[in-house]
């Protein structure tokens, strides 16, 4: 079983590079805040309140519940990824007499040897990180000189180990449908976009939806002098709708592109009507495009909005309460955490769109054999990443108006947040920065060498 999944894993490692990526920040991310919680407990007593600012414990608490929780969402899309993209293999394992639990024991596999392999990386790093991150913390202000990361082992350890928990649950999930269906309907389900969103899908992101609208109506009957609490629940808000985006991406994105398409067709011809055909019949693989982009619009549009208003406020109204949310110690820390989060979400990006194009070699050659130039191809690829990064854009600015919109209602009694048109518009092209050029850049890859070849390859 170690070999067939070291075997998956050789054969496709633009995707399972995708996971050990989301793997590393999960684990650097987990040691980091563990670090500074390890400093805080190892501190003599009289150096454990900070001199100013909130303290190293509500400081790594406040980080560590977002960051984790944007690392796990990262690692359990990846991993869903990489199970749909060897669904073909794992069909014709079944239909050769594997087993259920089989087939869950490779993928387990897969996780384990992904977590072994960026452990110790990654736990370096955020070692290092953890003192960097401390000794800015101690020039600001926020922890005593007297605070230092001890040299021990265990959030190492403890990250280590909670990468594999999270991983192997994540397998479980991501491995049911193939490993519960009859052989038969596994080897039919591969040839065709399989995975079609079920009703318990539907159900977990109805739910997951109305949960974001309950933290964000949380967020919004905050007092003022409370913004710290209300931007944590908006902040948390804007996670919990991301994750009903990503359950519902299939439904929601295929409708928009049938909006956004309908010019599009009109104006860019042949390639923008296969463009367009290509995005509505593969919704799933569509929503798996879009869920990254719209992470890193939704988390750091929100981020920036949320600075933007508290500021303001404060400048409208010289409220005492305010300043919690205001001060340049605070401004900074939420610029940390928004660059960490936009980090996540960029590599989410990135390895989520290149693996997608890399796997549609075939798709290309069939496109080629009936008569598509290379540079039909491009144009229909260029297209196809311009609708993406709007549908995405869209979806994770609806994300962040809510979650921000609850946060100025809680500081400043209105619905109506400031917006930074300057950062907004800055979010928007970062957001076309790393996905047009990736999905083109890895297009024209797949789509050069003989098309009699690739033709034989595995389908997009």
């Amino acid at each position: 079983m170690t070999r067939l999944a070291l075997g998956q894993m050789r054969q496709r490692p633009a995707t399972f590079l995708g996971l050990a990526a989301a793997l590393f920040l999960a684990v650097a991310t987990m040691t980091l805040f563990g670090s500074l919680l390890a400093a805080q407990l190892d501190a003599p007593a009289r150096a454990r309140t900070a001199p100013t600012g909130p303290g190293l414990t509500v400081i790594a608490a406040a980080f560590g519940e977002i960051a984790v929780l944007v690392a796990f969402f990262v690692v359990v899309n990846a991993l869903g990824f990489a199970v749909r993209q060897q669904h073909r293999e794992l069909a014709l394992l079944r239909t050769i007499a594997a087993t259920p639990r089989q087939v869950r024991r490779l993928v387990r596999h897969q996780v384990v040897a992904v977590v072994v392999l960026v452990a110790v990386p990654g736990s370096v790093a955020g070692a290092v990180a953890a003192r960097r991150f401390l000794t800015e913390l101690t020039r600001r202000g926020m922890a005593s000189p007297a605070v230092r990361v001890p040299a021990t082992p265990v959030p190492m350890l403890v990250a280590t180990a909670a990468a594999l928990v999270v991983g192997t649950a994540a397998a479980a999930v991501a491995a049911r449908r193939i490993a519960r269906i009859a052989p038969a309907a596994a080897m039919a389900a591969s040839s065709t976009e399989h995975g079609r969103g079920g009703l318990m899908r539907v159900l977990v992101g109805a739910a997951a939806l109305v949960g974001g609208g309950l933290l964000c109506r949380l967020a919004a009957t905050r007092p003022p002098d409370e913004g710290d609490k209300a931007g944590q629940a908006a902040l948390l808000a804007s996670l919990v709708l991301l994750i009903a985006v990503a359950l519902l991406g299939p439904l929601a994105a295929r409708g928009m592109v049938a909006v956004l398409g309908a010019p599009v067709r009109a104006v860019a011809g042949c390639s923008g009507w296969l463009a367009d055909a290509n995005l509505r019949g593969y919704a799933h693989r569509l929503s798996a495009a879009v869920v990254p982009v719209a992470l890193l619009v939704g988390l750091s549009g929100t981020m920036s909005i949320m600075t933007s208003t508290a500021e303001n406020a404060l400048g409208r109204a010289a409220d005492p309460g305010l300043t919690t949310v205001t001060s340049d110690t605070d401004t900074w820390l939420r610029q940390v955490e928004l660059a960490l989060l936009v980090c996540f979400a960029a590599v989410s990006t990135v390895n989520t769109l290149v693996a997608l194009t890399a796997d549609r070699r075939r798709e290309f050659a069939l496109l080629t054999l009936v008569g598509a130039t290379r540079r039909r191809l491009l144009s229909m690829l260029g297209i196809e990443a311009v609708l993406t990064t709007a549908v995405g854009v869209v979806l994770g600015g609806l994300v962040a108006a809510a979650a921000s919109s609850s946060f100025s209602v809680a500081l400043t009694g209105s619905a109506v947040p400031s917006v930074p048109a300057a950062t907004c518009g800055w979010i928007v092209v970062g957001a076309a920065a790393l996905t047009v050029p990736g999905i083109l850049g890895t297009g024209a890859r797949a789509a050069s060498g003989p098309a009699t070849e690739r033709v034989g390859g595995q389908r997009g």
